[in-house]
């Protein structure tokens, strides 16, 4: 790691008037979670995009007992995700980033399992960005597979929400969860793994704007990423500090392989406060972070 220091209440003394910000949802979210910290971006001047992956946000297909009394068929039906490609992904943020280039400068900025697809479209189109920042976010230069650090004992050890995945996920052809559960102990565990610094009181109106499918192909799908591509691009990474769905062992774990695959430009680190999801408790300090990137 290089450059390693803390964020906090950091004021904007530069002019990023001609900065777009991409923003890149991690699993089970959307383009609606950014919202606080393009706010407060644009509060600094900054513009900004957040992308909805495919079958995300609105386009979010919900298997047909979702919303059913007992949800009938929930743990079996196959998810419409199922043929999902990581290319497919991947396209879409390309896609962003050809969108918003212009004469502006681009940071292309992904969270958790967002750095799959992000990585993926820095790889295919370095050209197009000009710095990548990943918030608590999967980085696949030191293993393919976002799957391999999930398996690492600095992730496996620690990690909470094991629990709470529902069904066989390579049968379902996506990895569910049941934002919407009418189990308290389901919804609380849903709450500590992602959001645990959210109020129990609040974290209702978090959780009903998940979806239930991660398609199978984002952490399963090897990704090559290659030094003359990705590898060229200046990057930084936003730890969190208690984050227990991504733990800090395992981000610390990725860019020290990252660094080890790509010498030539190393990360810069930087350290946030709290949970996986800081968008949703801190998003002011969030957009200074990422300003100052």
């Amino acid at each position: 790691m290089s450059n390693a220091s803390n964020v906090s209440n950091v004021s904007n003394t530069g002019n990023i008037s001609n900065t777009v910000y991409v923003l890149v949802h991690g699993a089970w979210h959307s383009s609606w979670q950014w919202a606080p910290t393009q706010r407060a971006l644009a509060g600094h001047g900054a513009l900004s995009l957040a992308v909805d992956l495919p079958g995300h946000g609105f386009d979010a297909p919900l298997p047909s007992g979702y919303h059913e009394p007992g949800q009938p068929g929930f743990a079996t039906e196959k998810s419409a995700l199922a043929g999902l490609t990581l290319e497919e992904c991947a396209g879409s943020v390309v896609s962003a980033l050809r969108a918003v280039r212009g004469h502006r400068r681009v940071v292309l900025v992904s969270h958790s399992a967002g750095g799959v697809s992000a990585s993926l479209a820095a790889e295919q189109a370095p050209e197009l960005v000009d710095e990548l920042v990943y918030l608590t976010s999967v980085v696949p230069a030191g293993r393919p597979r976002f799957a391999d650090y999930m398996a690492a004992p600095e992730q496996a050890a620690t990690t909470r929400g094991q629990r709470l995945m529902v069904g066989d996920p390579e049968a379902l052809g996506a990895f569910r969860i049941n934002p919407v559960s009418a189990d308290p102990a389901y919804a609380e565990e849903l709450r500590r793994a992602y959001y645990h610094d959210v109020p129990a009181g609040a974290f209702a109106r978090w959780r009903h704007a998940l979806s239930p499918d991660m398609p199978f192909a984002i952490p399963t799908t090897p990704v090559a990423l290659t030094a003359q591509r990705w590898g060229r691009i200046p990057r930084t990474y936003l730890r969190c500090a208690e984050d227990w769905a991504l733990t800090p062992a395992v981000q610390d774990l990725m860019i020290a392989e990252a660094d080890a695959a790509m010498p030539d430009q190393p990360f810069t680190v930087r350290t946030l406060p709290g949970s996986h999801s800081p968008f949703a408790t801190r998003p002011a300090e969030l957009a200074a972070a990422l300003v100052q990137a």
